[in-house]
């Protein structure tokens, strides 16, 4: 009998230690998860990607250092774009789309319809 009740008693501390251990690898999982998203914007500012105002990109077309893209469909772009825009499939940019100077700052924007 007293072996009996030991293992009813292991059992019950095992169960009871069962949502524990899901909450610490839910927690763990969790920090994993935001340590990686952290991670990715800096190496996303790093790599220089980020927001452009309307001024810095008007700033970049009139000293002509940036290429501009317009990711909107044809039909948005035919009806108006931002000077020297050139219109790519944003589903399908190609490397032949792209300035073969590496070096140039590319500038690609939408207005997010798709």
């Amino acid at each position: 009998m007293f072996r009996w009740r030991r293992a009813l008693d292991r059992r019950a501390s095992a169960i009871t230690l069962l949502p524990m251990r899901i909450l610490r690898r839910t927690l763990f999982a969790a920090l994993v998860l935001l340590l990686a998203g952290t991670a990715r914007a800096d190496s996303a500012k790093e790599e220089g990607f980020g927001d452009l105002t309307i001024d810095q990109v008007a700033d970049l077309i009139a000293k002509k250092d940036a290429d501009i893209f317009d990711n909107n469909g044809k039909d948005v772009y035919a009806k108006g774009h931002v000077p020297t825009a050139k219109w790519v499939d944003f589903k399908a940019v190609k490397e032949s789309d792209l300035p073969k100077d590496k070096s140039r700052k590319l500038v690609f924007y939408c207005a997010n319809t798709h």
